[in-house]
């Protein structure tokens, strides 16, 4: 087989060119992969701030039936030294709740007596890691009862 002169070398230019193409298209696979284990984590952190606050709620609605008519609050997680535990022994936990009274126009029980029916405002607050950091979730609950 006979050589034209010039082209010499022209299938090492198309190989180098692939080897690049190639290389770029697995650079944009190991990138997307890797934001896409980001958004999965920072969802995994985000269900578990909703379960956290959702224990605040239900911390507050058992002392609420402990102790009906009294406002309340407390904080549970790692800086309270009270850590929930599990998965969720890094979120800090915030608890408040207040008693309103509700008084109706009708007089129940017979005996002419009025009592109050309490409702309560409840807010939990769920947090994992300082605002601005990589880890940051924050979940909040607002429940009534």
């Amino acid at each position: 087989m006979k050589r034209v002169k010039g082209q010499c070398g022209f299938s090492l230019v198309s190989a180098i060119f692939l080897l690049v193409v190639m290389a770029g298209l697995g650079a944009a696979m190991v990138t997307f992969s890797t934001s896409q284990n980001q958004n999965l984590a920072m969802d995994v952190l985000g269900s578990r701030a909703y379960q956290a606050a959702e224990a605040g709620v239900e911390w507050a609605a058992y002392n609420i039936i402990s102790n009906p008519g009294v406002a309340g609050a407390n904080a549970f997680g790692p800086t309270a030294g009270n850590a929930l535990g599990g998965n969720l022994a890094t979120f800090d936990v915030t608890v408040n709740y207040d008693a309103v009274p509700q008084v109706d126009d009708t007089t129940w029980p017979p005996d002419g007596t009025t009592e109050p029916v309490w409702t309560y405002n409840i807010t939990a607050t769920a947090v994992n890691g300082t605002a601005g950091s990589a880890n940051y979730v924050e979940r909040v609950v607002n429940a009534k009862m």
